[in-house]
């Protein structure tokens, strides 16, 4: 199978989606074919990954994921030179109960698939310490194997010089050094960086780090030190909710994992994008709507507005099931209140009202019971998904929709609701539970 490499770190904010950007397009323009993939629920940096790589990411989870599942969504390197998968968080970071194939940590999947690992180092404020850090990481599990190390925010040649000196003593290769650079760092907003879509100078920053990687990398080592993919192809199929899809898409609704879409796909069923920031309605012919998440507490004014849409969704839902997932959820529900204080009308489709304005963060893997049906699940089925946000429920009059639990078993209050033909839920569906 292909030849892989992870990029991790020890912590987030360290520069791997910088590294990783750089050599999706580094390699991209050397004439390499590089299959990029995001280890974690995340679904913002695919979108930049496939900008780079010229090629869709596909998430790979140990949590939620199945052995079967991870081994089809390796599926997507058949003809590719090499795989990059780029880590979330710090590399052995995870969840502490362990879920179907791992706790969601970087360092399983680089376990489970084989890949060496290349460590990205913020080396800023430390010289030949640094190689006591790689050198805990190199150690911490036997089936995590390191490739090297990139240092990152190095200061001067001088201050380069002694970092590898360390690193010359405890026999980690070095394989590229980054000084500082401002101008190839992507703007963040609460949920991450702010999405590809919505970056109007995206190539330039894309190329100039692609520049930046090729002169500061070595890229031949880099390639040299990927090993062959251990973890077996499989079959997976993915339900998907309908045959003929409407989909919300947008700068507001735009949170939906890729490996989904693409098995609705592979399933037979037919996307048909809307967006309700222009105040478009759900296409009249689809049998199932679905609201990702994403950004309405941003355009919640816009939202508001659109009367087509609003009202397009309520002539939908009347006959047909209607879906939303956590920025969906809340714009299904009766209001939105800002980060202003200023409540905004939303679909109504449920009594649910969410809150911008005190925000708190919501953030971990869930394993949710349906109690009633879903598009595309009966009631009963158990589902892995993730929960991010920093919106508050206010109210919420409607029967849940499922029992929630977090990765450690521990009851979670956002249940989810359903009325009539509409369903929501906070957390982010990733696979089926086995």
């Amino acid at each position: 199978m292909t030849r892989g490499l992870l990029i991790s770190a020890p912590a987030s904010g360290t520069g791997k989606t910088t590294l990783m950007l750089g050599l999706l397009r580094a390699l991209r323009n050397a004439g390499v074919t590089v299959q990029p993939f995001k280890s974690g629920p995340d679904y913002i940096d695919p979108a930049f990954h496939r900008a780079a790589s010229g090629r869709p990411s596909v998430n790979l989870d140990s949590w939620a994921m199945s052995q079967d599942q991870l081994g089809a969504q390796l599926g997507a390197a058949e003809g590719c030179d090499l795989v990059l998968a780029e880590g979330s968080m710090g590399l052995f970071d995870g969840v502490a109960s362990p879920g179907e194939c791992g706790t969601g940590a970087s360092a399983d999947m680089a376990a489970l698939t084989g890949w060496p690992v290349v460590l990205v180092l913020d080396v800023s404020g430390q010289a030949q310490s640094a190689a006591a850090v790689a050198t805990g990481f190199a150690s911490l599990r036997e089936d995590v194997k390191l490739a090297g190390v990139v240092l990152n925010k190095v200061a001067s040649p001088r201050h380069e010089a002694l970092v590898r000196d360390g690193m010359d003593r405890a026999g980690i290769p070095v394989l590229g050094a980054l000084p500082r650079r401002k101008t190839i760092e992507l703007p963040e907003r609460h949920l991450g960086l702010v999405q590809a879509e919505e970056q109007p100078e995206l190539e330039r920053i894309l190329e100039e780090a692609a520049a930046f990687v090729a002169e500061h990398i070595d890229l031949e080592s880099i390639q040299a030190a990927a090993r062959d993919t251990q973890l077996t192809p499989a079959s997976f199929g993915i339900n998907p909710p309908g045959q003929r899809i409407a989909l919300a898409r947008d700068a507001a609704f735009s949170f939906v994992y890729p490996h989904l879409l693409q098995g609705w796909r592979n399933a037979g069923a037919e996307i048909l994008p809307f967006s309700p920031l222009a105040d478009e309605a759900p296409d009249d012919s689809a049998d199932v709507c679905w609201l990702p998440g994403g950004y309405p507490e941003l355009h919640a004014g816009k939202i508001a507005a659109a009367a087509s849409f609003r009202t397009g969704l309520q002539t939908f839902a009347e006959t047909r099931p209607v879906h939303g997932e956590c920025g969906g959820y809340m714009a299904m529900g009766a209001a939105l209140v800002d980060k202003e204080g200023t409540r905004h009308q939303m679909a109504g489709l449920l009594g649910l009202v969410t809150s911008y304005e005190k925000r708190k963060m919501h953030l971990g893997y869930r394993h949710a019971t349906l109690q009633a049906s879903t598009p595309g699940f009966e009631t009963g089925t158990r589902l892995r998904g993730h929960e991010f946000h920093y919106s508050t429920i206010l109210d919420q009059p409607d029967a849940p929709l499922a029992q929630v639990v977090d990765a450690n078993g521990a009851m979670v209050p956002e249940t989810g609701s359903r009325r009539g033909n509409a369903t929501g839920t906070y957390f982010h569906l990733i696979a089926r539970a086995t």
